[in-house]
C-alpha cells in the first residue's frame, strides 16, 4: 500500500529535530520537516498533495490553520486553541509573554524543563519566538479539517485536563497513560502506530 507524504510541524521552543524518533518508526513514509525558525533558517519546503499533516503542540494548530480541510491532521500533543475558558488562564499566557520579553532565555529553559526536555541551543531567534508565543494567547481556529485525530498524554504538564479534553472537537481520539507533552519523543512507536492505523485504514 502507498504511503502518503507526512508533512511535520514542531511546536514552541523546539525544532524539527523533535522528529527524529517518529522519523525512524515512519520508515515507509516520506516526509517533509517544517521548521519555525527559532534556532536557524526558518524552512517550509513545498509539499504537494495528497499527503497528511502532523503538528505536535502549537504546531498542531498551525496547521489546522493553514492547509485545505481535506489534508488529514494528526495532532499530536496540540490543540485548536491554548488559551481561554477551560484552556489555559489568559494571565498565564501573559505572564509568559511579560517574562520572555525580561528574559527569554530563561523562559525557553523553563518551559522545555517542565516538558522533558534538554536546554535549548544557545543561539535563538527571539523575535520568531515572541511573535509565536504571542499567538498561544491570541490564536482560536475556528474551522478544522475533516479528518483528525489527536494523541494526548495522560501526563502533559503543559496542557491542563480540561483543554486535552475539549480540543479538536469530534475527532478521533487516542490517549497514552503515561505520556507527556513530548510523545514524539518519548513514545515514538506509539504515535507511529496510531498514525500508521488512522492514515492506512
Amino acid at each position: 500500500m502507498n504511503r502518503p507524504a507526512l508533512l511535520l510541524l514542531h511546536g514552541w521552543g523546539f525544532d524539527a529535530s523533535i522528529w527524529d524518533a517518529l522519523a525512524t518508526a515512519l520508515p515507509d513514509f516520506p516526509i517533509v520537516r517544517w521548521d519555525r525558525g527559532y534556532f536557524g533558517e526558518k524552512a517550509e519546503s513545498a509539499i504537494e498533495p495528497p499527503f497528511a499533516a502532523i503538528g505536535h503542540s502549537l504546531g498542531a494548530m498551525l496547521l489546522a490553520d493553514l492547509l485545505p480541510h481535506d489534508i488529514p491532521l494528526v495532532a499530536i500533543d496540540g490543540f485548536d486553541r491554548f488559551s481561554g475558558d477551560g484552556a489555559v488562564a489568559p494571565r498565564v499566557t501573559e505572564r509568559m509573554r511579560t517574562r520572555f520579553a525580561e528574559d527569554p532565555a530563561a523562559v525557553l529553559t523553563e518551559f522545555r524543563a517542565r516538558c522533558g526536555a534538554p536546554p535549548a541551543p544557545a543561539e535563538i531567534d527571539e523575535g520568531r519566538l515572541a511573535d509565536d508565543l504571542a499567538l498561544l494567547g491570541s490564536r482560536h481556529i475556528a474551522s478544522r479539517p475533516n479528518r483528525i485525530l489527536v494523541l494526548q498524554g495522560d501526563a502533559d504538564p503543559i496542557l491542563p485536563e480540561s483543554l486535552r479534553a475539549s480540543v479538536f472537537p469530534g475527532a478521533e481520539r487516542a490517549t497514552h497513560p503515561e505520556g507527556g507533552h513530548l510523545l514524539p519523543v518519548s513514545h515514538p512507536e506509539w504515535c507511529a502506530d496510531q498514525i500508521e492505523a488512522f492514515l492506512c485504514r
